[in-house]
């Protein structure tokens, strides 16, 4: 039996793909379904990788439900440069044959939570956190629902950004969603830039995964491949640490943290500001992960689709 519900909030994205299939291939997971939002690239694509990966992982059952288009105020930014034009370049999968849901993702994702029991349903959230910040103002009630909130996004102000020196893309995208997320208080786990970037695909790494010789593993090490093949070198992981969260918590550790968006428009826009070890904080930030142990993790369990 799972003992973690979860919903995906996503823009698939290559490191998107190797949450998503990791979860598909953990029975302690159960996926409720999936909202795309734009991100890494826009939402037409990012839905319709979505629905790849439903066919990819052997789970056509799991709905995905289109959100959000654009960020809340700004212009929406996209990262080609690092996916590639469809989101998930390094590997040719089929156009999907399974089609999205006509709910809007928001709608979907405020009618399944008021409608959960309190605190049985983890959000995973690999974007920008456009749809959660359109849900919350839509429903606050909805936070009722929440066990956590896994968070991809952000970086201390030691660590650094990955799109500006300062920001981290998912926060940089949208970061007047990302504020009003933090805001909230929600019982938030943030997969930051600070342990995301300890935890690299090396060409060793990938090749193991790539040995497994099911579809699944060959296609995820073709994508993550396509990291080291664009000449920019191995790249950290990313979305797959929240699963990987969930399933085995004794790989990392955290500290706990007050976050500050900026929300300006200089060139600091989107910095996420931690202030460590203070009283009241609810947000954990994983800060450290066994490397080993998550490739140990990857490997295995995508074998099995």
């Amino acid at each position: 039996m799972a003992t973690h519900r979860i919903i995906f909030d996503t823009d698939p994205g290559i490191d998107d793909a190797a949450a998503i299939l990791l979860a598909m291939s953990s029975p302690e997971i159960e996926i409720l379904g999936m909202s795309t939002v734009a991100g890494n690239v826009p939402l037409a694509l990012t839905t319709t990788n979505a629905l790849k990966l439903c066919e990819l992982g052997n789970r056509t059952d799991i709905k995905v439900y289109p959100g959000a288009d654009r960020p809340l105020k700004r212009e929406a930014a996209t990262a080609e440069h690092v996916h590639g034009m469809t989101g998930m370049d390094g590997a040719v999968l089929p156009e999907p044959k399974k089609r999205a849901e006509t709910q809007h993702g928001i709608d979907w994702l405020v009618a399944t939570l008021l409608a959960a029991e309190p605190k049985s349903i983890t959000l995973i959230v690999l974007g920008p956190q456009t749809n959660i910040a359109l849900a919350l103002r839509r429903a606050p009630r909805i936070r009722e629902a929440l066990r956590e909130v896994v968070i991809m996004g952000g970086a201390s102000e030691q660590e650094g950004g990955n799109i500006t020196p300062y920001a981290e893309f998912n926060i940089y995208v949208d970061p007047e969603a990302a504020a009003e997320v933090f805001d909230a208080k929600l019982p938030v786990t943030l997969v930051s830039l600070d342990v995301a970037r300890k935890v690299v695909g090396t060409v060793e790494r990938l090749d193991r995964l790539r040995h497994n010789g099911n579809a699944a593993s060959v296609a995820l090490a073709d994508m993550l491949g396509f990291y080291t093949g664009r000449g920019k070198g191995n790249e950290p992981m990313y979305d797959p640490l929240t699963i990987a969260w969930l399933l085995q918590p004794d790989l990392f550790t955290s500290r706990m943290a007050q976050i500050e968006v900026d929300i300006g428009d200089k060139e600091t826009a989107g910095q996420t500001r931690m202030t460590f070890d203070v009283p009241g904080a609810t947000n954990r930030v994983l800060v450290d992960c066994k490397a080993s142990g998550f490739f140990d993790l990857l490997t295995t369990r995508v074998a099995r689709i």
